[in-house]
Formats: structure tokens, C-alpha cells, sequence
């Protein structure tokens, strides 16, 4: 009995001990410090939404349908019997057309995509350029089952966006708010909207996979990437946060890939929706070619990171010029924002009114400076420069760019001045000029530029005749036709 309660006792006083001993652990400084960085450190994370039927109820009817519809031509077969071929005027150059069946003239080219409305009083709704380029018809479709016709306000191919507009008014009141891209992180949710291959009301979310994005679509990438499913059709829809704002639109997918799509970032679009609404995007321009610095380059130029702009050339009578700006300078700030690349040097300065004064700090030979540079206009941006309706001639045209060429099926590299438009009734109808031609030459003279179409223009008295090189397709061919003719 005595030893059954001597083991009762050491037991107790075991336990009594641990207790004590553990006690202490704790209330030492060491085991202090280690249990009040556990504390800071884990942190429960705050669990996905249980479901996002709330959100989609609220931001949906801001999501249309957009589709648009182009006229392609047939181009004219060559006669097989050549110009002056002994049996051209036997069989006509119309020969296998009446003996194998008429040739359709022009099809119809259908394009499906999305977009939303920023402005229903106004009818604006935003999309992207490619939906609606070059479209002789435009469909909007809403979510409560109403169709209205649409019609182009603005559009910029450089960073793919433009604005519509319904022709009668939105019976609506329902829009899309627009976010603060810039506040957006990696990892935060995201729901995107659409019609992908056509299925509308399509809803899929996830997150933002990386910010930032250069994917080689145009001279200003900024993407946002994001793991929520985009396929063709979701093209111009609305990329949503949590507290359903637009903080990007939906543009891109890499086909090979999965959970991988791209989006514009809203605050672009937002920067250049005012020049959208007037019709036509007008770009800063600083005149200097530059390249990012590299961790080599930093060394020679003994700059302490590779972070800035180093400008490689000059061009002469520039904005940058006519500021003091020199070769070898190293952009490091421009009109107070931090530049870090190139590329995000072209994009700020881009997005900067022309005319505006803007301070660029650079470092030169070691030493940060600062000069005050007043922003040009980029060359061949502005409307002037670029496009001219010839009332002599009942021609529209502008300057061939890469953009241009992409949306007339020219190769990117071609040359030449684009006729965008023919006045009915004019000297150049009949004469059968068409939308989408290229003047190579004006009277034997090469012409690249609208510049240079209106120097030799200028040369030709009212009433004479003006010889054109015309390129349609692979064929070239001469076109008179007389200046101020009817």
C-alpha cells in the first residue's frame, strides 16, 4: 500500500515538474521571440469566393456581343492570253468565267467578338481594333436580347483597342466601371466574359499570372497575364476584379499554350479614350533611338544597375535634339515618372499630348542632369501628314505603315501610298482605282509617302492627266487620270 502511494506521489510531482520546465521554456526570452515571429509570420489566407454568381449578376449586362461583317473582293483573274493575245478578242477575257460558271465578284468575311459599354447615354462601347477593322457592317448585340446597328468612332491598331458606337440609343442604363489597372497584383482573382466561338454569356475566372507582358503584339505590350480562359471570341470583352471593375481587356491567347491569355491593361485604354472618342490617336514623339541596358553596357557606362533607357542616336532637329539631349545619355526619369527600359520609355512618351513639357533626367558621364524637352508629334501619326482626300483626283489616301499593310493584306514591308477611299463619280472611279490599291509611281516618279504624293501632284495643271503605277494583289498596272476631272 505505502509503496502504491509512493508512486502515486512521484508521478504528481513528474508531472508538477514538466509543467514547470515547459512553463519556463516559454516564458524565456529565446522561446519569447521564436513564438512572437511564428505569430507575425503565419497568417491564414483569405479563402477563394464560394461563388461568383453575385458578381456575374452585377457586371453582366454591361457585356455585349460584337460582330462585324467585311466585303472581300474577288481580284480579277489576268486574261490566259495576255494583253495582246492573238485570241483575246475571239474569246474575250471573260472566256472561262461564262464556260465553267460566274465567279463570285466579292464574299462575305465574318468576325465574332466581344466588348462593353462605357458610355450607354453616348452608346460607347469598348473592343478591340481587330473585331471591327475595316468592317462595312457592325452588330451589337446586349444581354437582354437587342441588336443595334454600330458604327466605328476611333480606332488605334498600335495598341489593338477602338471605340464604337451604337447608331440609335442604348436602351440601356447598364455599364461597365472601369478599375485602376496599376492597383492590380499578381495572384489577385479575375473574371473574364465573352463569346468564345460564339457561346455568349460565356463566364470563366482566375488570376493574374504576371504583369507586364512584352509578347511582341505591338510597339507598346503592357499585358497582363492571366490563367482565366480567353479563346477566340473572347477578343475585346472585359477582364473583371473582385469588386467588378474592368481592369483589362481581353486580346490575346497563345494558341499552344493553356492558361495563358493576355490583356490590355484598362488604364491604357483609359489614357487614349479621349483621342478614341475624336476619331484618331495622336502620339508623343522624342526623336532618339534606344536600347535597354544591359549588365555589360551598366559597366562600361559605370551606372550602379541596368535600370534606364540608354539613347543610341540622335535625330537631328528633334525634340530631344533641340532639348541638349546627346548620345550615350541613359534616360533614368521622364516628366517624374521612373523609367526603368526602353520599351517603357517609348510607352510613357508615346502616351504624352505632343506639345507638352516634360522634364527628362539622365545620366551623363556619371552625372544625373535634367533637361526640358517639348514633345513633338510622332511622324506619320498625325492627320495631316498621313491622310488627304484629293478632290482633284476623288482619292483618299495615307502613307502604307506595317499596321496599315496588315489590314489590306499588304505584306509589312511593302512601300507605297494606300488609297483608302474612292469618291463615286470621280476621275478615279472611272478610271478603277479601288479601296485598298497602292500608287507606287505618279507620272514615272516613285512615291512612298503622302508627302510625295502631294509634291507631284502639285506639278500637274488642272484638267492634265496624271500617270499612275498602280499595285493590286500581285499585278501592276498605269491608270491616267485627269486632275479636276469628273
Amino acid at each position: 500500500m505505502a509503496t502504491q502511494d509512493g508512486r502515486k506521489k512521484f508521478l504528481l510531482w513528474s508531472s508538477v515538474v514538466i509543467v514547470l520546465v515547459a512553463l519556463g521554456l516559454l516564458l524565456h526570452p529565446v522561446a519569447q521571440r521564436a513564438v512572437s515571429a511564428a505569430d507575425t509570420t503565419v497568417k491564414p489566407f483569405p479563402q477563394a469566393p464560394a461563388s461568383f454568381t453575385e458578381l456575374v449578376e452585377r457586371v453582366k449586362h454591361g457585356v455585349v456581343n460584337v460582330s462585324s461583317t467585311k466585303v472581300v473582293k474577288r481580284r480579277a483573274m489576268p486574261s490566259p492570253f495576255g494583253p495582246q493575245g492573238p485570241f483575246r478578242d475571239f474569246f474575250g477575257d471573260d472566256f472561262f468565267e461564262r464556260f465553267f460558271g460566274q465567279m463570285p465578284r466579292e464574299r462575305k468575311q465574318h468576325s465574332l467578338g466581344s466588348g462593353f459599354i462605357i458610355d450607354p447615354a453616348k452608346g460607347f462601347i469598348l473592343t478591340n481594333n481587330h473585331v471591327v477593322a475595316n468592317a462595312d457592317e457592325i452588330n451589337v448585340h446586349l444581354d437582354d436580347g437587342k441588336d443595334y446597328e454600330g458604327e466605328v468612332v476611333g480606332r488605334d491598331p498600335k495598341t489593338d483597342l477602338a471605340l464604337i458606337r451604337a447608331k440609335k440609343k442604348l436602351d440601356t442604363t447598364a455599364s461597365a466601371p472601369l478599375g485602376d489597372s496599376d492597383k492590380v497584383q499578381v495572384g489577385e482573382w479575375v473574371m473574364a466574359i465573352g463569346n468564345p466561338f460564339g457561346l455568349e454569356r460565356t463566364v470563366t475566372v482566375g488570376i493574374i499570372s504576371a504583369k507586364g507582358r512584352v509578347i511582341g503584339a505591338g510597339p507598346y505590350d503592357d499585358f497582363l497575364q492571366t490563367d482565366a480562359a480567353i479563346n477566340p471570341g473572347n477578343s475585346g470583352g472585359p477582364l473583371f476584379n473582385m469588386k467588378g471593375e474592368v481592369i483589362g481587356i481581353n486580346t490575346a491567347i497563345v494558341a499552344s499554350g493553356q492558361g495563358i491569355g493576355f490583356a490590355i491593361p484598362i488604364n491604357l485604354a483609359r489614357e487614349i479614350l479621349p483621342q478614341l472618342e475624336k476619331g484618331k490617336v495622336i502620339r508623343g514623339w522624342l526623336g532618339v533611338s534606344i536600347q535597354d541596358v544591359t549588365s555589360e553596357l551598366a559597366k562600361s557606362f559605370n551606372l550602379k544597375d541596368t535600370k534606364g533607357a540608354l539613347v543610341a542616336d540622335v535625330v537631328k532637329d528633334s525634340p530631344a535634339q533641340k532639348a541638349g539631349m546627346e548620345r550615350g545619355d541613359i534616360v533614368v526619369s521622364f516628366d517624374g515618372k521612373a523609367i526603368t527600359s526602353a520599351h517603357e520609355l517609348s510607352r510613357v512618351v508615346a502616351g504624352t499630348a505632343p506639345n507638352t513639357k516634360a522634364k527628362v533626367e539622365v545620366i551623363r558621364s556619371g552625372k544625373r542632369q535634367t533637361v526640358t524637352v517639348q514633345v513633338g508629334t510622332m511622324p506619320g501619326e498625325a492627320e495631316e501628314e498621313t491622310k488627304v482626300v484629293a478632290a482633284e483626283l476623288g482619292l483618299s489616301v495615307q502613307t502604307l505603315t506595317p499596321e496599315l499593310a496588315e489590314q489590306f493584306d499588304w505584306a509589312r514591308d511593302e512601300k507605297g501610298v494606300l488609297i483608302t477611299g474612292v469618291e463615286p463619280g470621280s476621275a478615279a472611279e472611272d478610271g478603277g482605282l479601288r479601296r485598298g490599291d497602292l500608287i507606287k509611281e505618279m507620272d514615272q516618279k516613285p512615291v512612298q509617302t503622302v508627302d510625295e504624293y502631294r509634291r507631284q501632284l502639285k506639278k500637274v495643271k488642272q484638267g492634265e492627266s496624271i500617270l499612275l503605277l498602280i499595285k493590286r494583289g500581285n499585278q501592276t498596272f498605269f491608270v491616267t487620270v485627269k486632275k479636276g476631272g469628273e
